[in-house]
């Protein structure tokens, strides 16, 4: 056998098959097409898509594609381009996998303090209206915060409110 791009080619051209058929059936790009048969294999995207190219490539010319891709990596080692195995594809997909198992552990663990935190809000609420509703039914309740001692408090925090507004906005004014 001869070399790898000049055999397929000739198979190509023996079948008299274009390229912008090959293109138009496989949808893959003529120029990995055009890299393939002059050998220029560090144009083509590498690992398993090289593989990909090359199986449908053969596939629209009607080779056997497991001969070919077979051919392919022996002669793309041959010229020195090292293409990525399936072990590498393999643990990338296994890493892709991981991350999704901790994005999903991250958004449990969120979830889980979030429901926390609304059990202790709603522990607190009805302690507090627990505490009030004896506190009424008792009667001190009412004496723990006089009525007029709170609304003398609301006006002076409503006027120190007002002063500093006015203070802010004339600042701004200029």
């Amino acid at each position: 056998m001869g070399n790898f791009g000049e055999d397929l080619r000739m198979e190509r051209l023996s079948r008299g098959i274009a390229l912008e058929d090959i293109t138009a059936v496989t949808k893959i790009s003529q120029r990995h097409l055009i890299a393939l048969e002059q050998e220029r294999f560090r144009l083509l995207p590498g690992g398993i898509l090289s593989k990909g190219i090359v199986r449908g490539y053969v596939g629209a010319l009607g080779l056997d594609q497991r001969d070919w891709t077979e051919r392919f990596l022996q002669a793309s080692s041959a010229s020195g381009h090292v293409s990525d195995d399936d072990r590498s594809w393999t643990a990338f997909a296994s890493n892709v996998g991981k991350a999704r198992i901790m994005r999903h552990d991250a958004i449990e663990i969120r979830l889980r303090w979030a429901g926390a935190f609304l059990l202790l809000l709603t522990v607190a609420a009805a302690a507090f209206l627990t505490v009030r509703y004896y506190g009424f039914r008792v009667g001190w309740w009412p004496t723990l915060l006089p009525v007029e001692e709170a609304r003398a408090a609301y006006n002076s925090s409503m006027t120190y409110a007002h002063t500093l507004y006015a203070r802010v906005l004339s600042w701004f004014k200029g």
